[in-house]
Formats: C-alpha cells, sequence, structure tokens
C-alpha cells in the first residue's frame, strides 16, 4: 500500500542514481604517483610565519615559454619592475644558448642596472663550454649565482641520455667542478659569487638517488659559515598533490647533511593546477626559497606565480616583503613583456575578482563596508586601523591599488545591495531599503530587455530619469518653482508653493502638522490624494553647503510608490521628494 504523504511528490535523489559511471578513457596507461613513507611528518602542523626568499624566473623560465620571446627592450622592462617590486634574488637567463641572453646579461652588469642588493642568477647545462660562456657574461657583476642542472629522473637516464645512476651523478659533479674552475679564472673580488644546483624532474626522481646526487654536489663545493649553496628541487613536471610534495621536501629537508648552510628551494610547475599550494605547503615542510613567475607565467600551464603566493601571505597578515600596492601597473607590465593577457579571475590581479554581479553578494559587500564605518566611528579610527571583515573581499581592494567602483557591478544576476552600492558610492545616496527594491526592479527590468552588464553612469542616468528630472529633462504634472513655509494661526505650518501644473503657473496653499503634511494638503487642490507612508533623510557631505537627500514613500491615487529630492535646505528636500513621487504616479 503506497504512502498518501508521498503521493505526487517526485523521486528523490538518492546515492545510487547519483553514482557517477566509468568513462571509456584510457586510464590504464597512467599509475598513481608513489607515497612518502614519513609517518612521523611535521609539516601539517607548521604555520608560515615570514616570507620565504623569493626568485623570479620571469626572464629565464618565464621568457623561454613565450611564442614570442621578450626583445631587449622588453626584458629590461621586465627587470626594472622586479628591482622596484623588491625581488633580491632573479634569474636574468640562459647566457650560452645564444648572443640575445648574453647580451642582455652584459647589458645590465654593464649600465649599472643591478643594485648591489640583487643577486642575478643564470642557468647553464653541465657542460664546459656553456659552463665557460655562461661564467664569462658575469664578469664585473656585483652579484651573481651560476645554476646548473641536469636530469636525474629514471625516464630521462633511461629514454633521453641512456645513463646509469653513477653516469647521471657524475655529471652534475664534474660540472660544479667546472663551474668553480671557470669563476676563479673569470670572475674578479668584485663579485660575490654563489652556486645553485638543481637535480631537474626531482618529482620523478627516488628520493635517495636525488639525496645521494646532492651530496655529490655538496661535496665538490664544501658548503659551510659564510658559504651557502641552493640546492632547488623542481616540480619540473607537477606530478602528485601538493602534500607528496610536502613529505618529498621534509624528507630531502631532514636527510641532507650540512643542511644549515643548504638553502632549499621549491620550484613548482601547475601541471595538475595546485603548484601555490605545492609551493605553500612546501615551505611548511622546510624550504627556504620560491622561484617562480609573476602571474604564473611558464611551461604550459606555468611556473608557480609570485603573485598569488606573495599576497596569500599579505591577506593573512604576513609581510610578503614585495611591494604588490599598484596591481595594476604590475600586470599592466607584465603583460606588455609578456605580450600575454592576465586573465580577469585571476587572484588578486584580474580585473573581476574584486566585483561582484550576484545580488546576494553586493549586499553581504554593501553592509559589510557601512559596517566597518560605524565600527570605525565607534572607536575614534579610520578604517584602516581595523581589522579588515568585508564579506566576499578577502583583502581590501584600496590596499592594491584599486578603488572601491569596480567592487559592484550591475547585471542581470544583480540584486537591490549591488545597485544601492553604486548610488551610494558614486552619487552618496544611501536608499531606503523598500526604495532599494522598487528602483532594483527598474534596473531588472533593463538588464533583462539589454542584457550584458549596466555600468554605473547608465544605472545613474535610469535613476534621474525615473525620480529626478531636470531642465534638460523634465517631466511629470508638476514642476517646482518655490515653497515658502510660515506658523500658521492654528500653530500649524502653513505652506505657500509656486509651482507649474500640467503647463500652468498655480500658487497651491495648505496647512498640516509639518511641511510634508502640509503640501499634501496642498496638493489636494489640484486633484491629487496623497498619504504619506515613509520618510527618511540624510546629508550627502559636511559643511555649510552640503545638500540634502530626503526619501518619501507616498500612497497616490492607490499606488505606493517612492520619490526623491536633493536640495540643501532639508524643507525643499522633502517636498521635492513628493513631487518626485506625485510625477511618477502620473506617468
Amino acid at each position: 500500500m503506497s504512502n498518501p504523504n508521498t503521493v505526487g511528490r517526485p523521486t528523490p535523489i538518492t546515492a545510487a542514481t547519483a553514482r557517477q559511471r566509468p568513462t571509456a578513457m584510457p586510464v590504464h596507461k597512467y599509475k598513481p604517483y608513489e607515497a612518502v613513507d614519513i609517518p612521523d611528518r611535521t609539516w601539517p602542523d607548521a604555520r608560515i610565519t615570514k616570507a620565504p626568499r623569493w626568485l623570479s624566473t620571469d626572464l629565464r623560465d618565464g621568457n623561454q615559454a613565450l611564442i614570442d620571446p621578450m626583445s631587449p627592450v622588453r626584458k629590461r622592462a621586465m627587470f626594472d619592475l622586479l628591482v622596484r617590486l623588491g625581488y633580491k634574488e632573479i634569474e636574468v637567463g640562459f647566457p650560452s644558448s645564444g648572443e640575445t641572453d648574453f647580451g642582455f646579461v652584459r647589458s645590465i652588469i654593464e649600465e649599472g642596472a643591478i643594485p648591489e642588493d640583487v643577486t642575478i642568477s643564470v642557468l647553464t647545462q653541465a657542460r664546459e663550454e656553456l659552463i665557460e660562456r655562461t661564467v664569462e657574461a658575469l664578469r664585473g657583476a656585483p652579484r651573481a649565482t651560476v645554476h646548473l642542472y641536469n636530469a636525474t629522473a629514471p625516464t630521462f637516464r633511461r629514454v633521453v641520455f641512456r645513463g646509469t645512476k653513477e653516469q647521471v651523478k657524475a655529471i652534475a659533479v664534474d660540472g660544479t667542478r667546472l663551474v668553480m674552475e671557470y669563476a676563479d679564472k673569470i670572475l674578479g673580488d668584485e663579485t660575490v659569487f654563489g652556486y645553485q644546483y638543481s637535480p631537474e624532474i626531482f618529482t620523478d626522481t627516488e628520493l635517495d638517488f636525488a639525496l645521494e646526487v646532492c651530496e655529490g654536489v655538496m661535496d665538490v663545493w664544501q658548503p659551510e659559515a659564510g658559504r651557502e649553496i641552493i640546492l632547488n628541487l623542481p616540480a619540473t613536471v607537477e606530478r602528485s598533490t601538493p602534500s607528496t610534495h610536502a613529505d618529498r621536501f621534509e624528507w630531502m629537508s631532514r636527510n641532507l647533511s650540512r643542511r644549515e648552510h643548504v638553502c632549499l628551494s621549491v620550484h613548482p610547475h601547475n601541471d595538475r593546477g595546485t603548484a601555490v599550494a605545492a609551493a605553500e605547503l612546501a615551505i611548511m615542510a622546510g624550504a627556504d626559497r620560491i622561484e617562480g613567475c609573476l602571474f604564473g607565467q611558464g611551461e604550459r600551464t606555468g611556473n608557480v606565480d609570485l603573485v598569488t603566493l606573495g599576497m596569500n601571505l599579505f591577506s593573512q597578515g604576513v609581510d610578503p616583503q614585495i611591494d604588490f600596492s599598484e596591481i595594476d601597473e604590475i600586470r599592466r607590465t607584465a603583460e606588455y613583456c609578456n605580450q600575454m593577457e592576465v586573465h580577469p579571475r585571476h587572484p588578486y590581479a584580474g580585473d573581476l575578482v574584486y566585483t561582484s554581479f550576484s545580488g546576494s553578494h553586493q549586499d553581504a559587500i554593501k553592509k559589510g563596508f557601512e559596517a566597518m564605518e560605524a565600527d570605525a566611528a565607534a572607536a575614534g579610527k579610520s578604517v584602516d586601523d581595523l581589522e579588515w571583515a568585508v564579506p566576499y573581499l578577502p583583502i581590501d581592494p584600496k590596499d592594491v591599488g584599486r578603488s572601491y567602483e569596480a567592487v559592484i557591478r550591475v547585471n542581470s544576476q544583480s540584486g537591490k545591495g549591488g545597485i544601492a552600492y553604486v548610488l551610494k558610492n558614486d552619487h552618496k545616496l544611501d536608499l531606503p531599503r523598500r526604495m532599494q527594491i522598487e528602483f532594483s526592479r527598474i534596473i531588472q527590468a533593463k538588464t533583462d530587455t539589454d542584457g550584458g552588464e549596466i555600468t554605473p553612469a547608465e544605472i545613474w542616468s535610469v535613476f534621474e530619469n525615473e525620480y529626478l528630472p531636470t531642465p534638460e529633462n523634465t517631466w511629470g504634472r508638476i514642476t517646482l518653482r518655490s515653497a515658502h513655509t510660515s506658523t500658521s494661526t492654528g500653530g500649524g505650518d502653513a505652506l505657500t508653493v509656486e509651482a507649474v501644473v500640467d503647463g500652468e503657473a498655480v500658487t497651491l496653499t495648505g496647512t498640516g502638522n509639518g511641511p510634508i503634511s502640509a503640501f499634501f494638503d496642498a496638493l489636494a487642490g489640484v486633484g491629487v490624494d496623497a498619504r504619506l507612508l515613509d520618510y527618511s533623510e540624510h546629508t550627502m557631505s559636511e559643511g555649510a553647503s552640503a545638500q540634502a537627500a530626503s526619501y518619501i514613500e507616498c500612497a497616490i491615487d492607490g499606488k505606493v510608490l517612492w520619490g526623491i529630492g536633493i536640495d540643501p535646505n532639508t524643507t525643499r528636500a522633502s517636498i521635492k521628494a513628493v513631487v518626485s513621487a506625485v510625477n511618477r504616479a502620473a506617468r
């Protein structure tokens, strides 16, 4: 027997009906990543409380991934930007790859473009002639690092180099020795010289072999106090979850000898889309330094994004020690240098990341701004002195050089809060809630008809046309010319209004217990039946010349409508608001 309480109801979704089904994709071709046996891992309890060392590789790794590599002029613009932002380690090229990179490195050295506290880095493979050319490019540099790499992963040993582990290790060890020999031969005392080694494809290399190669390199370099070595462990291709990446870094950090003289560096790529998380977790697991590019430029899906990483720290109250306060200038310069656009949804920097179209989001943001202002006033402080707490905005857009004008933009998905925010932010009009609802329906009808976004200028044009007739845009039955109040013989208010009604100049008079009541009485003389439902007002600015805005909700000949009046005199503002509502009723 059927349950009478379920008759006519839709069939509910269950776990069985919602279950995903196998696909025909060839998943057998791929194997899962290997877990790291580190049961007492400590990184999950760690917190990032200070900025890591940063290296920008925009001019090397980022540049080599461009369809149209940077010209010398664009390279210089990128280098100067990185210096202005505060990067102290900048990989500037691959000098042995050709005259373009070699010439650029020479130009910034010879022109004195490198500040004394900035270390430039150059990349080389482990062949002797390439190492010599690379070190030659650094002659006269104030601070410079040679970065040597060779691939160590099994697939590369078997397929690309067809070498044994011993042969691959020897490439790294012999290359390190050659770098030291040529540095001693070519570079003078004016250069503070450093060394970096990368077991490339670290993410696919057996951990014990990666450790063995790094130890062999250190045996040659002999790191000690005042003589660090940078060991960079690249996720040349991102292969695993960020948690496994962190495990690999904690394992290496624990097992490296001479750890106190090692700068452990992380170089993530974004093939799985988790490079930012992988970098952050690697720092929690013991890494000291991050290599990446502005906005994630780089091969395939890109290098890790230095802007997002730095701003993530900033949003948690940690100084990134990189200045992102003019985010739009940074984006524009990067777009010019790379000839690639930054996505409008890119974290922190995209055109739309501080913008809400959704009505509920807009309403929450509007209320958040109002609450911040109220809390600041109550505490006698500036809003900038308070902890930031505005819904949907993880940081204050003003802190990265954005105005509040684009925080809320209106389309067919928007609601009263967003429209009210635009009017308050741009025109200092704080609409009562029911008036917000009324006007949002007018905007909704327009966006539904026209489609797309409606700009703040268009919102204001619609608002003026709906509520505020002007000399250039006159409409409605009544045009107010002047209004004078006095005390009536009965102690109430007497009102005299000079106006044009239906095209004729008239004088309206009325009495009541206030100017608005007296005006309603006067309107009855021209056949308008009006009754007050709600009233509010506020000043639009400070000072003797401040304007007042009055909002009046009226029942007029059976219609409930809002009107608005703006005037330095609050009485005239309220009378104008009644005229606005009466004229709307006659439309």
